[in-house]
């Protein structure tokens, strides 16, 4: 189910968030809770690169298996 939100305000509130937010009624009860999508910027941020440019390095088969970079991380200490 979908609930579309017209308040100026608290449309506001939430395009500003970078995290989840506990959404309340007016006595305090706990509702649900509110989270931006994954992935998107928030308002005024920009990425120095391009849609393309992201694609292309995720597609690039280089880097190292995560298990290799925590096993050399414990072998620092």
């Amino acid at each position: 189910m979908a609930i579309v939100i017209t308040d100026p305000a608290l449309l506001a509130q939430l395009s500003q968030t970078s995290g989840a937010v506990e959404v309340q009624d007016s006595n305090g009860n706990y509702l649900g809770t509110f989270a931006p999508p994954i992935g998107k910027l928030p308002p005024g941020v920009h990425s120095p690169f391009s849609m393309e440019e992201i694609e292309r390095r995720r597609k690039q088969p280089d880097g190292r298996p995560l298990a290799d970079i925590l096993r050399d991380l414990e072998n620092r200490g």
